[in-house]
């Protein structure tokens, strides 16, 4: 039997509001060497298998469904076997496809995606939990806001002594959050210190914010660190050179 043809036009146009509606994110590597990008889903299907390999100049692209919900980072010095088994010197996550989360001081780009056609993405590039690759976020369609979110500065550079990360030769591979480094309420947004109105900047948030202003520098930094767009794309580019 025929399909009627004003059915087959609703299935066409059902079928092309779901792919309308999907967010590519493009993982780019700009840096000078390879790099694992690790992937953590909090709502939805994992994407990338959890985690790849990208050499330097090189790209990929993950889809994700309406209401999906995870975090994006990059680890270094990586080695892994045949099977995916392995450790990294940044960024750790126990294998080559990541079933938790980077083991901090980790650069991360956060997001929520609208489940619906006519809701807000949020997403941010947070150094709560420290830095180790210079990370940028950019809403490639869509409309609202649609900021930049990243820290294009090398903080490993300029990392105080007292929050370094130091690989076995000596040199800076990622710097720590001041609440990795001392554990303390203060730093941590913890107990006495756990609201927006009694956890404040600190010199090391400020140091981060100073360097990398739109990126999250400690818990409470919403107001200048959230970014919204709907309907948007995104580039995630690690060793970005521009803002």
């Amino acid at each position: 039997m025929a399909i009627p043809s004003k059915l087959i036009n609703l299935l066409l146009l059902f079928s092309l509001g779901t792919v309308a509606s999907a967010t590519v994110f493009t993982i780019q590597n700009q840096c000078a060497y390879t790099l694992w990008p690790g992937v953590l889903s909090g709502n939805g299907p994992t994407l990338g298998d959890g985690g790849f390999s990208l050499a330097p100049g090189s790209s990929m692209k993950l889809t994700a469904q309406p209401g999906w919900s995870g975090r994006f980072w990059a680890r270094t010095g990586c080695n892994f076997d045949a099977s995916g088994n392995g450790k990294c010197l940044t960024g750790d996550c126990g294998s080559l496809k990541c079933v938790g989360g980077g083991v901090p001081p980790v650069t991360l780009a956060e997001f929520t995606i609208a489940s619906g056609p006519t809701g807000k993405d949020f997403y941010d590039v947070s150094l709560v939990d420290g830095y180790n690759v210079g990370m940028g976020v950019r809403a490639t369609r869509g409309i609202g806001d649609c900021q930049y979110a990243g820290c294009v500065a090398d903080l490993n550079a300029n990392c105080p002594s007292e929050l370094r990360m130091l690989a076995d030769d000596g040199s800076v591979v990622a710097c720590k959050s001041a609440c990795a480094a001392f554990n303390t309420a203060q730093f941590c947004c913890t107990g006495d210190h756990s609201t927006p109105q009694t956890c404040s900047p600190t010199q090391y948030s400020e140091l981060f914010k100073n360097a990398c202003p739109t990126a999250y520098s400690y818990a409470y930094d919403d107001a200048s660190s959230t970014c919204t767009c709907s309907g948007s794309d995104y580039l995630i580019t690690f060793c970005p050179t521009e803002s």
